[in-house]
């Protein structure tokens, strides 16, 4: 996207990675004229955000990157540059990426004189697949925090403040920024994250169940013929498919992918983290959709009326995350969006916040969860809604928020300990 007040710049090649290695960092990046992404079969949530209508070529050459800035840029000066946002997307770690069209930071930087860079990562098994001698895991974590790198190191050339890096992401992004809270090698990164719907009891799966299903994995692969080092991207999607159902059916729980972040792997070393081992608890925003599970259906696991699932699975255990950084000194404030579209069976569903942030009236034409809104009335609620969060990225507060978000728990330490009678 090029307007003659924002610039999209990019795909940009930010590392390089062979099958199942780490990334290696290209500096200043390199063209990526495809804009390839991970491959990846159809998104489960497609009945309800709608198949996206740009369709980039799949391939593992995807480590790509864009930088959506106002034109008249404070580029090279680190110190008057712009507040960065870095956008970090969702699809269960097995689907999406950061150069589609619904991620157009445009308006987002525009209106709010921010700059916005939305990252790709591996997927799925390429990024999440733990099998001795194979891989060891998290290598998408590690695909994102490569990015992190490359934009600290290069973010100033786009009239970015490397030294004001908010962190922004939802469902599967969010998860990892959660992890990235309490990562060693993140540290320095990032200094504010906003997590939108996280479900955070799936943030990281033990070793010995990713080992598990890594050797599940193995066993699909090898009734086709294939080895994972060597199978095609369509052998490899097959046997996560079946993958996918056979863990499924084990555990019965129907939230949880197959492939995701594993605990007590590189860059995760303990798990979540352990917040008293990481003094830099960054400034938080985080919130939940009143009906975020309508997207989901029930599990074994999982049962119950769409608010009881959504109350289990998102809004108690923020509470608890928000409530926990509040104790460690962090300037927490929380939401919950209450927005449900005319005409959507959705509510105020997983992923309905997404249109209010980024993306286009083209990308996001046509989805299910908007109803039967149009573009203007979903624009005036975004541009409220972008101010906040460019509030929060630029100050730390994204100050008094704008129906149908609701303000939920303490805005801060500060505030809690002003407040307390003496």
């Amino acid at each position: 996207m090029s307007t003659a007040r924002v610039v999209r710049s990019g795909p940009i090649r930010f590392a390089v990675a062979e099958r199942f290695a780490l990334p290696r960092i290209v500096p200043g990046g390199q063209p990526a004229p495809t804009g390839d992404i991970c491959p990846q079969a159809p998104s489960r949530l497609d009945a309800v955000m709608g198949p996206p209508h740009d369709r980039p070529p799949q391939s593992e050459d995807c480590l790509h990157l864009t930088v959506t800035t106002p034109t008249t840029s404070t580029a090279g000066d680190a110190h008057t540059g712009r507040p960065v946002l870095v956008w970090l997307h969702g699809g269960g770690f097995s689907s999406g990426a950061g150069v589609l069209d619904w991620y157009d930071g445009g308006a987002l930087a525009e209106e709010q004189d921010v700059v916005v860079v939305s990252v790709g990562h591996r997927l799925g098994a390429l990024g999440y697949l733990v099998l001795d001698g194979v891989s060891e895991g998290n290598l998408g974590l590690h695909d994102q925090l490569a990015a992190l790198r490359w934009v600290h190191d290069n973010i100033a050339r786009y009239g970015g403040d490397p030294g004001n890096v908010t962190l922004f992401g939802q469902s599967a992004g969010a998860l990892a920024i959660r992890l990235f809270m309490s990562a060693p090698s993140a540290r320095g990164l990032f200094h504010r994250a906003i997590l939108q719907s996280p479900p955070l009891s799936i943030a990281a799966r033990p070793l010995t169940e990713a080992r598990a299903t890594g050797r599940i994995f193995a066993d699909h692969l090898a009734r086709l013929g294939a080895d994972p080092r060597t199978a095609s991207a369509a052998d490899l999607l097959t046997a996560q498919l079946h993958t996918a159902t056979e863990v499924q059916r084990r555990t019965g729980n129907f939230l949880a992918p197959p492939f995701g972040p594993v605990a007590d792997t590189d860059p995760i070393p303990d798990g979540t983290g352990d917040l008293d081992t990481h003094p830099d608890v960054p400034d938080l925003l985080y919130g939940w959709n009143a009906d975020d599970m309508s997207a989901f259906a029930e599990g074994l696991r999982d049962s119950g009326s769409v608010h009881e699932r959504t109350s289990r699975t998102y809004e108690l255990p923020l509470t608890t995350l928000a409530d926990e950084l509040r104790r460690h000194g962090g300037q927490v404030h929380g939401y919950r969006l209450d927005w449900r579209p005319p005409g959507s069976p959705y509510g105020a569903t997983h992923c309905v916040e997404l249109p209010l942030l980024l993306g286009t009236p083209e990308a996001w034409k046509d989805s299910p969860m908007l109803g039967n809104l149009d573009w203007p009335d979903v624009d005036r609620l975004g541009r409220r809604v972008r101010a906040a969060w460019a509030s929060f990225a630029r100050t730390g507060d994204p100050g008094p928020l704008p129906a149908p978000l609701v303000t939920v728990g303490r805005t801060s330490a500060r505030q809690r300990a002003a407040e307390t009678p003496r």
